[in-house]
């Protein structure tokens, strides 16, 4: 692998020129492999948030103005930078993040694909005619907030920020990131791209810290929209902080996502679609099948199979490419552990793994619960690591009513060969994403979002562009009328 392109040092990106942080200050990012000090980034305060907004803002009319066509195909042109440099993002990613090599390079073509599919929107972001009677022209424009602010997490970072800044730009507003503080170098790189394509240096500004940024950058009067992906209590903070200046946020937060597995599945492939979608980046995944609600025919066929697929798993640094990496931080590997306790104390038993490697790094061996109630907290709450918990259900059970037995609603997946079952139980979840004998499903041209506490609004997809336009409806008058008849007329 070629080693990481990684600065010295990085200040905040803000109106395209590397930003000294107002404080002075400097943290150290770490590779989760080792714990050892990768390089150093700015410690952002609210006085880097106001450069960066006021520099969005005043980039933001040139942008908004910018030919449809023009600002398609410098977004395009990212979409294209990101693939010509995607080795280099990817070694740079799995080090700051710890994920596979190779899932790294997935997430930076996806997030090409971002750009790409985005940039052919740009001049079809249409309003309507609205026919209103005779004498009279009444129609709707669609314009652009302003200054988004992206709030990115850790799991995903290059790929999310594509996620958020691509529609972004394509709606003609400028944006302000503020990357998670553990995973803050590929916003940097991705951003220094967006400038190298001809987007206006300050319509991507990139912000580096922890939490007194991201306060102060949601509660900012000149962050006209908010995108936030994360965890449910932090959406709520960031709600309670737009809502002094009324500013509209879009929210994707956390999952407990249920697999439904019913006798009647192929279960081979049941358990390679499930695994794939709990050990995937290390099970810090959103979207992670980290629930299998499996038929009592199938259920010891089923956890056979699936312990033998975790013992199997390769452990190692992301850029040597094994099955699994380490989680992202020290702080997240003992919270998980902790979770894997609990486990225990409430007495559901493990079938694989448990512990945690001996090795240095943040590393969790890949871990299956079985016989666990849904009631258990293992089963209610996030644990966002490689934890799976097995619920067995039998024949007088409803599973749709244990699925939606939690306070989230993200995805849900079926497993069946029943068509009619499928679709009947993909009208009863409540889920925003329902898989049908697959999982990680959505493409970028699907929409994603939550029911419940998983969030607010839909990213990807045309849909997402909604959270990037406001709508202006224009009403003309094409008679004289109510003048005439006025006094003094």
């Amino acid at each position: 692998m070629r080693e990481p392109d990684v600065r010295e040092r990085y200040p905040h990106l803000v109106g395209g020129e590397w930003t000294e942080p107002a404080a002075g200050e400097y943290v150290e990012t770490t590779d989760p492999a080792t714990n050892e000090p990768i390089t150093t980034v700015a410690a952002g305060t609210a006085a880097d948030v106001d450069a960066a907004v006021a520099a969005a803002r005043e980039a933001f009319p040139e942008w908004r103005d910018t030919d449809p066509v023009t600002r398609g195909q410098r977004v395009h042109r990212v979409a294209e930078l990101i693939r010509e440099h995607k080795d280099e993002l990817a070694a740079i990613e799995s080090l700051d993040q710890g994920k596979p090599l190779s899932q790294a390079k997935s997430d930076f073509e996806g997030a090409a694909r971002y750009f790409e599919y985005y940039a052919g929107a740009a001049d079809k972001l249409e309003g309507e005619s609205i026919p209103v009677g005779t004498g009279q022209v009444d129609y709707t424009v669609r314009e652009p907030y302003g200054v988004s602010a992206q709030i990115v997490p850790w799991n995903f970072p290059g790929n999310l920020f594509a996620r958020g800044v691509a529609p972004a730009l394509v709606a003609g507003n400028a944006t302000v990131v503020k990357p998670a503080p553990t995973t803050p170098l590929s916003a940097f790189h991705l951003a220094e791209l967006c400038y190298e394509a001809g987007i206006p240096e300050g319509a991507v500004n990139v912000v580096a810290g922890g939490g007194e940024p991201g306060e102060a950058l949601t509660a900012h009067e000149g962050v006209d929209t908010i995108t936030f992906t994360g965890s449910v209590p932090t959406g709520q903070a960031v709600m309670r902080s737009a809502a002094e200046n009324v500013t509209p946020v879009t929210l994707e937060l956390g999952g407990k996502n249920p697999a439904i597995v019913y006798p009647d599945a192929d279960v081979e492939e049941a358990v390679g679609w499930i695994a794939t979608a709990i050990f995937t980046n290390a099970g810090q995944v959103c979207s992670a099948a980290d629930r299998a609600l499996v038929h009592e025919d199938v259920y010891d066929e089923f956890v056979e199979q699936i312990t033998d697929i975790a013992d199997a798993y390769e452990l190692g640094p992301g850029r040597d490419d094994p099955d699994m990496g380490p989680l992202n931080s020290a702080a997240h590997r003992d919270r998980v552990c902790e979770y894997i306790e609990q486990g225990r104390e409430e007495g559901a038993a493990v079938a694989a793994g448990g512990g945690v490697p001996d090795r240095e790094g943040n590393f969790v061996e890949p871990t299956v619960f079985v016989d666990v109630d849904n009631e258990m907290v293992v089963a209610q709450e996030e644990i966002f690591g490689p934890v799976l918990v097995v619920v067995p259900f039998g024949d007088d059970d409803d599973p749709i009513e244990i699925a939606n037995d939690v306070e989230y609603g993200l995805t849900a997946g079926i497993f069946t060969n029943d068509v009619r079952r499928a679709h009947r139980d993909a009208q009863r979840l409540q889920a925003g994403n329902v898989y049908v004998n697959k999982w990680f499903g959505d493409t970028n041209q699907t929409p994603f979002g939550g029911y419940k506490k998983s969030g607010i609004g839909r990213e990807k997809g045309f849909e997402a562009l909604d959270s990037y336009l406001q709508t202006k409806n224009v009403a003309v008058n094409l008679e004289r009328g109510l003048g005439d008849d006025l006094p003094g007329a």
